[in-house]
């Protein structure tokens, strides 16, 4: 589930809080490094169990209206469609994700009223009244109608994102890109593999977990070099003079560039301007563009830059 571009954000937080932090060690720092990024795959559960929670409130919701002291014919005739979701059966009763439950002891139990809130603004949506409405569904309808859902009311919540950001501050910047993880999960689900349908690794392959690791352990001990082709392209400017971000972003990106040769120039040129936008100042996106192709036409001249 961790991807490349999680990896390349959480590198540069880390070189960041490394030298905020001083007196730590390389390896510590490397620990929170793949700490941060197991939160990461946290979330990606924890948020696969919004869905199963919904679910839950709006069955317990039904039960309770069924026991009130005079309920109407819609409370003891209701629509179960929604809590008989053939494609939120299957999530619920997921092993990967009863175990993650289960060892994390994570769970929304705490946050009913949000729950409470985010439910009833599903319920009122034409994507829910749709559904609800259909002659007969399909396993295909009740994974669509999810995924629709998730894009359309946890993906883009700030409600959410602030109550996340309260558990924990790992997620801070993390939901969008493991937002983007849930949608293909939802989509990879075939109803054949009941129980056992595979969520998404933590990592693809320890390819990606070495990658990580060079990523960050080249930043910080090359960094004497990096910080060299910096200051010998930098024309008129003085580094003592550039934004601090600025550096640590051109300082992994250049690990990046100067470590693997198979990356193409384009694809770590580019990861690293939008990691610029979020994190520096509006003018660093074109500014570390600018900067890294100079440093990489010196790098190719001198025949420093191997690059398959």
């Amino acid at each position: 589930m961790i991807n490349r571009e999680l990896i390349r954000l959480k590198v540069v937080q880390v070189v960041y809080a490394y030298y905020q932090n001083e007196g730590k060690s390389v390896e510590a720092a490397e620990k929170e490094l793949f700490y941060s990024l197991s939160k990461a795959y946290d979330l990606y559960n924890y948020l696969l169990l919004l869905m199963v929670e919904l679910t839950r409130f709006a069955d317990r919701r039904i039960d309770n209206r069924r026991h009130k002291l005079r309920p109407t014919y819609e409370d003891l005739n209701p629509n179960t469609r929604f809590i008989d979701n053939a494609f939120m059966a299957q999530l619920a009763a997921n092993k990967q994700l009863e175990e993650f439950s289960k060892n994390q002891k994570r769970s929304w139990d705490d946050e009913s009223e949000f729950v409470k809130r985010l439910f009833e603004q599903i319920e009122a949506s034409d994507v829910y009244q749709a559904y609800m409405a259909k002659e007969s569904l399909t396993y295909e309808d009740d994974r669509e109608l999810w995924r629709k859902l998730y894009r359309t009311f946890i993906a883009q919540n700030d409600d959410i994102d602030e109550l996340l950001e309260e558990q924990s501050l790992y997620w801070n910047d993390d939901k969008t890109i493991v937002d983007t993880f849930v949608l293909k999960t939802i989509k990879r689900f075939d109803p054949e593999n009941g129980a056992e349908q595979e969520l998404l690794p933590e990592f693809r392959d320890d390819e990606d977990k070495e990658f990580a690791s060079k990523l960050f352990r080249n930043a910080i001990n090359n960094a004497e070099v990096y910080r060299g082709l910096m200051a010998g392209n930098t024309k008129n400017w003085n580094m003592e003079r550039l934004a601090f971000m600025d550096i640590l972003i051109m300082q992994v990106a250049l690990s990046e560039l100067l470590s693997f040769p198979s990356i193409p120039v384009s694809v770590s040129l580019n990861e690293y301007v939008e990691i610029a936008k979020m994190y520096s100042t509006p003018k660093s996106g074109g500014f570390i563009n600018g900067m890294l192709d100079t440093i990489v036409n010196q790098l190719k001249k001198e025949n420093k830059l191997n690059k398959a």
